[in-house]
């Protein structure tokens, strides 16, 4: 699953992640619990969804906050997890995830102006 690091990946919510099954996305949601096993948590997106997130391993680290997960979309809609990055809101400043969304409507509103694939030159 490393690989899909180095793929251009859509951003997404959880409305949206049905029609990304089995693709490399990017996700950004704010951590609302930690399964005691450490191998998944539960966040919510911009629009206040619920989605579940599958780790490659157990957690090292507390986590909570907003995070950006990439990773594939499985068939049953859950999110499994490739790599992760906590963004930290400790400059004074919260992450507002219900604007994120609004930016991701826009996006997804106007594919021709943020395309998601990358030309490949031969």
């Amino acid at each position: 699953m490393a690989g899909i690091i180095d793929v251009p990946k859509p951003r997404i919510n959880c409305s949206m992640l049905l029609q990304h099954i089995n693709q490399a996305v990017c996700f950004v949601c704010r951590v609302s619990k930690v399964h005691p096993s450490g191998k998944t948590f539960t966040a919510v997106d911009g629009e206040g969804k619920t989605v579940t997130v599958e780790l490659n391993c157990c957690l090292e680290e507390e986590l909570s906050g907003v995070v950006e997960v990439i990773g594939l979309v499985s068939n049953k809609g859950v999110l499994m997890a490739a790599t992760y990055n906590l963004l930290r809101e400790d400059r004074g400043t919260p992450f507002d995830l219900e604007l994120y969304n609004e930016a991701l409507k826009v996006i997804h509103d106007f594919p021709q102006h943020y395309p998601f694939e990358a030309a490949v030159s031969g």
